[in-house]
């Protein structure tokens, strides 16, 4: 197993800036953002991911993780800042003249600045609400800068109403909480934590160099903070052989945090995540979509004594109508997947079918002829059955990791 102590080396050593780095070389943009930040205006702040050990992980595998200078992310900011005002006045000017298109040429662009105006446009275009600092853990910055930052970015952007990052627990936790509350005070008022398991087993195992007792400290910190907290479950990723565990670990730690949200995230197989291999080989027993759901329905009926609102927002999901708050609409998202278990073996395979192949958004989709009769024309095209689903179903979701 990784150590805490290799953590703080390896972040210690990551965190130097090459002297290359110091030179502004331009308007930056990460790979990847949470579901739920679809709309937001994506600022750039740390590249690649300071851990990047996870065994199920491959978005950064051999890419070095370094930090931006403050100074390249204040100057991406005053580019975005500029393109949106033009954004702005051009979409002014077309409603005045009554046109459908703002008149703004980009030839003159370079592949960066072409970017960093899209960005903008598309987050005029989704009402300027949301702003999310790259890529994986922004929180890793020093706080004096993580708070000029983000002030940086309400003096530019006073119309934004939301600012968040991902973090992991293990740097939230080394945070002083005076820091950490000087950060919200700045403008960060949500913080995305990729928890994936409580389990100590299943954390160790994966290789996420963090323990339930780091998530849960973290977590509360977060909110003691003030700062509205996601955090992320992976249903599956204890594997057959630590599935039960998985699901009842993670439960109760949650039920300590008491996070505003808990999303949903089915793990997913890809070549470039070290787990893949020990699927191939037969050392990791990957759960089927039943066994899934029977593993999500533990872990619901073992949240307790909770506000949280849970949610599914990933297309990887079984069940993307698993959406709701606690205590008030439990019954409601446990008895979905009841419903689904209850269900014949036919029937269970149709609604799969139907599901990854993007029919299907909630069980009452069934019950509508037409996606029905198409549901069933892919069962048969791709000859899905109960004793083979599952392989089908990894195939088609390959299209989505």
């Amino acid at each position: 197993m990784v150590t805490e102590n290799q953590i703080d080396q390896t972040s210690s050593v990551d965190k130097k800036r090459d002297k290359k780095d110091e030179l502004y070389t331009g308007f930056e943009l990460g790979p990847i953002r949470p579901p739920s930040e679809a709309s937001s205006l994506l600022i750039r702040v740390t590249r690649n991911c300071p851990w990047n050990h996870c065994r199920f992980c491959g978005i950064y595998r051999g890419k070095k993780f370094s930090l931006r200078p403050v100074s390249d992310v204040l100057k991406d900011i005053d580019m975005l800042a500029k393109y949106v005002d033009e954004i702005k006045g051009a979409m002014i000017e077309a409603e005045q003249r009554s046109a459908t298109s703002i008149n703004i040429s980009t030839n003159s662009f370079d592949d960066k600045e072409q970017t960093a105006f899209y960005s903008a446009l598309n987050w005029v275009r989704n009402g300027m609400k949301s702003i999310f600092l790259q890529d994986s853990n922004s929180l890793i910055i020093k706080p004096d800068e993580l708070v000029e930052i983000l002030l940086y970015i309400r003096q530019n952007f006073p119309e934004v109403e939301r600012i968040t990052s991902y973090a992991r627990s293990h740097t939230i936790a080394r945070i002083k909480d005076h820091d950490l509350e000087r950060i919200a005070k700045a403008g960060l008022n949500r913080i995305h934590i990729g928890m994936e398991s409580a389990s100590d087993k299943v954390l160790e195992l994966m290789r996420k160099g963090v323990d339930k007792a780091t998530h849960i400290r973290a977590g509360q910190k977060v909110k003691r903070a003030g700062i509205e907290l996601s955090e992320y479950y992976m249903p599956g990723l204890g594997g057959k052989d630590l599935s039960r565990e998985h699901a009842l670990e993670s439960a109760d730690a949650l039920n300590q945090i008491n996070a505003d949200f808990v999303r949903l995230r089915t793990l997913a197989m890809t070549r470039a995540g070290d787990l893949f291999n020990d699927w191939i080989s037969g050392k990791f027993n990957k759960l089927g979509d039943r066994e899934t759901a029977e593993e999500i329905l533990l872990f619901l009926d073992n949240l307790d004594g909770i506000t949280t609102t849970i949610k599914s927002d990933h297309i990887l999901n079984l069940f993307e109508e698993i959406d709701g708050k606690f205590p008030r609409d439990k019954a409601k998202m446990t008895g979905v997947i009841r419903a689904f278990l209850n269900m014949n073996p036919h029937e269970q395979v149709l609604y799969q079918v139907g599901r990854r192949t993007g029919l299907f958004s909630r069980l009452s989709d069934m019950n509508d002829p037409g996606r029905r009769a198409i549901a069933e024309r892919h069962r048969s095209d791709f000859n899905v059955t109960p004793e083979n689903v599952d392989v089908v179903m990894d195939e088609i979701m390959k299209r989505f990791v």
